[in-house]
């Protein structure tokens, strides 16, 4: 059986840490997508329709997009979900990415889910299955106290980061 893999996700400027084990036997394309791309940092940005949801948005990184591997719209806590957008679904103002959504571009989402009750449904598009490639193994909870404060006193200026544990 191959060695454990880990990541560290981070809010940097709040100094807040919590490490992911990845599960490298549900989405094992994800997985080695994710990894080989490490280290990734980039603006964090609150969920609106998800609900406990931060993420940053990414260049693809990988030479294929991986496949719909381990899915799931109800995502738990500690679930680090992948997922990839083109930028039309991402353009409307209403989600605030004028700077980085573009006709003809694709993002990719890397997202951490900090407590329960989410759905991905978004009203825009329907259902956004993600792809569950990591679970958070220790640190969620004061990951989850950051977050909420995200949710409360906003984002701007702070960035979310995944580097290799």
């Amino acid at each position: 059986m191959a060695a454990e893999r880990h990541i560290e996700v981070a809010l940097d400027r709040r100094g807040v840490r919590c490490t992911a084990r990845l599960l490298d036997d549900r989405a094992p394309l994800t997985c080695a997508a994710v990894w080989d791309a490490l280290p990734l940092s980039g603006d964090v940005y609150h969920a609106k329709y998800a609900r406990n949801e931060i993420y940053a948005l990414f260049p693809p990184f990988a030479a294929h997009e991986p496949p719909l591997e381990n899915p799931t719209v109800t995502p738990v806590p500690g679930d680090l979900c992948y997922f990839s957008f083109a930028g039309t679904e991402l353009a409307t103002s209403a989600y605030g990415y004028d700077r980085v959504a573009r006709p003809g571009t694709t993002l990719v989402d890397l997202a951490l889910f900090y407590e329960r009750n989410n759905l991905l449904l978004n009203g825009d598009v329907g259902w956004v299955p993600g792809i569950v490639w990591g679970q958070v193994v220790s640190g969620l909870e004061e990951m989850a106290a950051a977050c909420n404060s995200l949710w409360r006193a906003g984002a701007l200026g702070e960035t979310l980061s995944f580097t290799r544990a």
